[in-house]
């Protein structure tokens, strides 16, 4: 028996894909996505908003419908457990639905969602309560901490059990911040600061000492707070983050705080019209660079300007007032509360390369070629020295996001990779010698990190379905795409793990996060685009029936639907639109590329009769 895919079938599929993608962009020519809605986002944001009103004039009403609006959408947005996800396609978590339950209690709303509240409360205690979010972030105090104070300033949490930060350590040189070990990792020093005040505020420590340590430090670190929110008033234009250290202020009567009303106008121009609010404000950089990198060199030259204008404004040219960061990075986002970091980066030099102009052909221009060569720096900089990337601070801590991960360490060998491919100036040769010694220390940390069954774990993606939010798929299809760029294609890790990319692909010939997880767009499409880069034949079972399952979905319209496998910081799950586009387009640019090479202009497949009565059972 045989199964046949045409070239013309891949090819449509391709097209289609690839014009929603085109149309998503913005009316300047890049493009910028949706993030999913949060109850996350939105019980914090409501929470801050009260605080604030508490301490205004009781004939001040202008936040009353805000917190109504915020209120009515999370209890509709219940899940029947009676908790609540990070997002409306989540499962419930005991972060989000203590943070849910809070705010109903913090804004009087006892009466009018009785029934809302009797079974959160039920979820709670049936999770584990207080100990469940302790035990969920073990060491990292970073969002287990805001979550208990989130609580304590709606009456459900005595400040006693909530462990003390050290803001005091705010007031350090930044560069002491590794030797000191603060418990939060280096992205948290505004929740540490305001969070660490708040609580102090109603729980002086005993110790006299510390007592008047922190009495001292609460200006100075406020000053520091101050120093390092952007113009725009969103820390990481990030909701929550802003909303807990606005809530924290607020709750200590500081309402007229330079802090916290720049943090409120922040708040309410990210409110979205139904009352909720998203994880972030944007991707803009990250959905961008994605994009042009799956298009890769389709785009006309009237096309790739902007953009590539748009990407070279992005670059941060100075040293970064809140990370310390030195130039050269690329942060997620256009906007002022973006940090660079180790994964953006890499995806702009991808793109600016992707984006150069046909008319000059290899030739790069001096504005391009400067703006890679400060990026690749930036990237050599930030390694760390067991040979992986971390996310945004080299050595900064032991928390996750401070340590080295394999699929950011992946994203910078490809990039890096890419760079020394281009033609070189004298100048640039020493800087070239020590990218390429990079790239073969990062792969004996890749090697080193690999697991048993040939895969490797991401850090900013997960899937709900798996054991611990793990997404083996994800994280070993982005590793395995830095063998290929580094042509390590035989070597016994790529060969490995893409055993374990075959092993785990489900019957229905899609991909999950791992082999129990249903089937996604984004990890299908991710999974077919890895294995046809690596190598594996494309009229292998693997490939046909991978690519079978996504054109499916791209001709009955469903590829467009998103799945949460996105983590943002502290494992707050979201989903983005562009996300199943971006990743069909580019498995499907790469497979129409590789079946123009067919002669017969098809791609066939010999099954086993057994496989066929399966397969086609299934369909059935």
């Amino acid at each position: 028996m045989s199964e046949t895919i045409s070239c013309q079938r891949v090819r449509e599929g391709y097209q289609r894909a690839r014009e929603e993608l085109l149309s998503a962009r913005t009316n300047a020519g890049y493009w910028e996505g949706e993030l999913s809605t949060s109850a996350l986002s939105t019980a914090t944001a409501v929470m801050a908003l009260e605080m604030i009103r508490r301490h205004r004039p009781d004939d001040d009403h202008s936040l009353d419908s805000y917190i109504k609006q915020g209120i009515d959408w999370l209890a509709t947005h219940q899940n029947e457990d009676g908790g609540w996800g990070d997002t409306v396609k989540s499962f419930s978590n005991i972060s989000t639905s203590m943070l849910c339950h809070a705010v109903f209690h913090a804004t009087k709303n006892s009466i009018n969602y009785a029934s809302v509240i009797v079974n959160a409360r039920q979820y709670i205690d049936r999770i584990g309560g207080v100990e469940a979010v302790i035990a969920r972030y073990g060491k990292d105090k970073t969002f287990s901490v805001p979550i208990l104070t989130h609580c304590a300033l709606a009456g459900l949490v005595d400040w006693k059990t909530i462990p003390a930060l050290p803001f005091e350590l705010s007031c350090l040189p930044a560069r002491f911040y590794k030797t000191v070990r603060l418990p939060v990792v280096s992205y948290a020093l505004p929740a540490l600061i305001a969070i660490g005040q708040v609580r102090h505020h109603f729980c002086k420590p005993k110790n006299p000492v510390a007592r008047v340590i922190r009495n001292l430090s609460i200006q100075k670190s406020l000053k520091k707070l101050i120093s390092i929110q952007p113009s725009n008033g969103g820390f990481l234009e990030a909701a929550p983050l802003t909303s807990f250290v606005t809530m924290s202020l607020a709750g200590m009567g500081l309402v007229d705080h330079p802090v916290v009303k720049k943090g409120l106008q922040f708040l309410l121009d990210s409110a979205r019209p139904d009352g909720s609010w998203p994880i972030d404000t944007n991707l803009a950089t990250w959905t961008t660079t994605l994009s042009v990198n799956a298009i890769e060199g389709t785009l006309s030259e009237f096309e790739k300007a902007p953009i590539r204008d748009w990407l070279l404004n992005q670059q941060y040219k100075e040293l970064h007032p809140y990370t310390s960061a030195e130039p050269g990075g690329w942060a997620w986002t256009d906007l002022p509360g973006g940090v660079p970091d180790a994964d953006d980066t890499p995806g702009a030099i991808l793109a600016l390369l992707n984006l150069r102009s046909e008319e000059s052909g290899t030739e790069l221009s001096t504005e391009v070629r400067t703006a890679l060569r400060n990026g690749v720096k930036w990237l050599l900089d930030l390694q760390n020295s067991n040979g992986g990337w971390p996310t945004f601070c080299r050595g900064w801590g032991t928390l996750p996001f401070d340590q080295s991960a394999a699929d950011i360490s992946a994203h910078a060998i490809r990039a890096i990779q890419a760079w020394l491919e281009t033609d070189s100036l004298p100048e640039e040769n020493a800087l070239r010698t020590r990218a390429a010694h990079a790239i073969t220390h990062s792969f004996r940390y890749l090697a080193s990190v690999q697991r048993a069954d040939g895969s490797w774990l991401p850090l900013w993606f997960g899937n709900q379905h798996i054991h611990d939010d793990e997404n083996p798929v994800y994280g070993t299809a982005r590793v395995l795409a830095a063998y290929a760029t580094a042509d390590r294609r035989n070597s016994s890790q790529a060969l490995q793990a893409i055993d374990f990319l075959k092993s785990v692909q489900n019957p229905d010939g899609g991909w999950g996060g791992d082999a129990t997880a249903p089937s996604s767009v984004e990890e299908t499409a991710l999974a077919i685009d890895t294995l046809l880069l690596i190598g594996v034949e494309r009229n292998s079972p693997t490939i046909v029936q991978g690519l079978n399952w996504l054109l499916e979905r791209v001709e009955n319209g469903s590829f467009t639907e998103s799945t949460p496998i996105g983590f943002y910081f502290a494992k707050l799950w979201y989903f983005e639109q562009l996300y199943p586009i971006i990743f069909s387009v580019s498995a499907l640019h790469r497979a129409e590329t590789d079946l123009k090479k067919c002669a017969d202009g098809n791609l066939r497949l010999s099954l086993e009769e057994e496989d066929y009565r399966i397969m086609n059972a299934q369909e059935k």
